[in-house]
């Protein structure tokens, strides 16, 4: 087994580890196993970032062709925003979406077989580098929507039914936090997911000649940012919260999410892995 390879076992263990940690240390009230799994999880990101780092400098070239190499890359940018998160607004609780949702995203990278991709030639090069790593962030700050959206209408479930708090709702931030987190990550997100569709726009004129082409991942892209667009224009200009933006963020991460492993694997398109 080469570096590589023990590098993204180890990766996968620590996730899942951290993850299941996590979990443990919430339902038991323990802080230290909520530190601890905290740990791990950064852990694994430093290794993440390491192998990353290496496979890139070693050979970029045949890197950058790899199609799993950019599951590694989005799940390395989903820790990279919940570890920002995590130190500026201390929103801990959310290592329990964040770290599965890393290993979920990360897994294909080391189970699946791709083909190699289509290098983008050297006047296109910038602009297909926006286009990946803006969509990649926009992915990430989703998902986190996605958990904090989750969590919201658990607790606001919970809250209508005047259940009694159990050990794991004892543990979990405010609705209004939740609330925050989804303004946050729709906020910044959306002009993300529209610099990165753009980009890719001008990238397919240099490298296909056409800006627009039918494709099927092009076409559910801009189904996915138009419903992202009415999210983030209800949200910041007619001050939606609640429950309708919640559900309007698990959506749309979870078409991005079919966008990304159905259309990509499984139908035709310039995308396909």
């Amino acid at each position: 087994m080469n570096f590589s390879s023990f590098a993204d076992m180890g990766i996968a263990l620590l996730y899942f580890t951290g993850a299941l940690v996590f979990l443990a240390g919430v339902l038991g009230q323990n802080n230290a196993l909520k530190r601890a799994a905290s740990w791990i999880t950064v852990l694994g990101f430093c290794l993440h970032t390491l192998a990353l780092g290496l496979k890139t400098a070693v050979n970029p070239l045949e890197t950058i062709t790899q199609g799993h190499f950019y599951f590694s890359l989005l799940a390395w940018s989903l820790l990279l925003i919940y570890l920002i998160l995590w130190r500026r607004l201390r929103l801990q609780f959310m290592a329990l979406t964040a770290a599965p949702l890393a290993l979920i995203l990360f897994t294909p990278s080391i189970l699946i077989t791709t083909r190699p991709l289509s290098i983008p030639s050297t006047l296109s090069t910038l602009w297909f580098g926006l286009h990946i790593g803006a969509l990649f962030l926009s992915l990430a700050l989703l998902a986190l929507g996605f958990g904090a959206g989750l969590f919201y209408l658990y607790m606001n479930r919970q809250l209508k039914d005047k259940k009694k708090p159990g050990r794991f709702r004892r543990d979990i931030p405010s609705l209004a936090t939740f609330d925050k987190l989804n303004s946050l990550t729709v906020s910044i997100g959306f002009p993300f997911f529209t610099l990165g569709l753009l980009s890719g726009f001008i990238w397919a004129g240099f490298t296909w000649g056409e800006p627009f082409s039918w494709d099927p991942k092009e076409l559910i892209s801009i189904f996915i940012w138009l419903i992202f667009a009415y999210l983030f224009h209800q949200r910041m200009a007619v001050g939606w919260k609640g429950r309708k933006p919640a559900h309007l963020t698990i959506w749309i991460f979870v078409l991005s999410l079919c966008s990304l492993f159905f259309v990509n694997f499984f139908i035709p398109t310039h995308h396909s892995f």
